[in-house]
């Protein structure tokens, strides 16, 4: 008896590695220090010498069960980016550069071009956000998982000086909210869209004209990244007096995360163009509208607040990075809470 033979191969788990190497070497930085392979990832702070008070961010989340939507589909080259996303979105949204990006992979069996597969979805991620892949680990579970299946997950540090924190303080009545759109669903409500659809490869296949192409296609579109657009308004000279990620809980859990006590943001639902996606869902689900804007993001991954007379500026900046933007509403004196109208 031996490890391989209990259902642990550790001879792929080294072909693994060999395989994603050329992936991690596009997301390396001046900063990182060693190679991959090495029990921890070594990152230079000699960056933020320079900074008044430096203050590290860090965020970490999964995919959910849009991995999923990769089995089916057997499609693992984007999933990765919806890992660093959800991730390095939430250390963003906060006024963070994100430095690196450390991922885990759990799988019922090391399949090694999967394993590279995955990788280079979360390679890419790290090129779109420019924070490196600097380690890992890529664990089988045999016995625990189903041998043709994973879960994906991993961590992001950042850094901001203090003085560039979004805290969310400066917020006041009278701030413009402006809705960066999202790609579709992103990474969050996919147990309720498995409830709606059929997880089958027949119903993934299927073409809908409304969304002008096939159902799975539109729903594992990786989530967008929105680290250069909040980069580029930053360096615009825009100061972000709030902003949200909208993930888990949509307009109604995470808008309030960004306001402080006195002030309320009203956002009208007209302001925008809904993608298809969701119109379908609701339509398909018999879903209310409030648990629609209760669970998904409803075409707008990231709200930030700014001075109304920063609002050209904010939307210029987010343009120059590919983002479309939209004015989608306003705050407002009261009690702390987010009204759709």
């Amino acid at each position: 008896m031996d490890y391989k033979n209990s259902g642990v191969d550790i001879e792929a788990g080294y072909a693994s590695v060999e395989l994603m190497k050329k992936h991690v070497k596009r997301t390396m930085r001046p900063e990182v220090l060693g190679g991959i392979g090495g029990f921890s990832g070594a990152f230079s702070m000699a960056k933020i010498k320079d900074m008044e008070d430096p203050v590290l961010l860090s965020g970490t989340d999964g995919c959910g069960t849009k991995v999923k939507l990769a089995f089916l589909m057997d499609k693992h080259d984007t999933i990765g980016i919806d890992a660093v996303a959800m991730c390095v979105n939430d250390v963003a949204c906060a006024g963070g550069e994100p430095l690196f990006f450390l991922d885990y992979i759990a799988c019922g069996k090391n399949y090694p071009e999967k394993i590279a597969e995955i990788v280079s979805g979360v390679a890419e991620g790290c090129v779109q956000s420019e924070c490196a892949l600097i380690g890992g680990e890529t664990a089988e579970h045999p016995g625990l998982m189903p041998e043709d299946e994973y879960d994906l997950a991993g961590f992001s540090v950042g850094v901001c000086d203090r003085k560039d924190l979004i805290t969310g303080a400066e917020l006041k009545a009278g701030d413009v909210l402006i809705g960066l759109a999202s790609t579709g669903v992103h990474s969050n409500g996919f147990s309720l869209v498995r409830k709606i659809f059929e997880m089958t490869k027949e119903s993934l296949d299927t073409w809908y004209d409304e969304l002008g192409g096939k159902l799975g296609d539109v729903l594992i579109a990786p989530t967008r990244i929105y680290v250069k657009a909040l980069k580029a308004a930053k360096n615009a000279g825009v100061r972000i007096h709030a902003c949200s990620h909208i993930t888990g809980g949509g307009f109604y859990e995470n808008v309030p995360r960004m306001l402080k006590d006195g002030v309320r943001a009203v956002i009208r639902k007209d302001s925008y163009p809904v993608p298809p996606i969701f119109r379908l869902m609701a339509e398909k689900g018999d879903v209310e509208e409030h648990v629609m804007y209760n669970t998904f993001n409803m075409g707008i991954g990231m709200v930030v607040a700014v001075d109304a007379a920063d609002v050209d500026a904010a939307m210029k900046a987010f343009a120059s990075t590919g983002d479309r933007c939209f004015v989608i509403g306003e705050c407002v004196a009261g009690e702390k809470g987010v009204d759709l109208c």
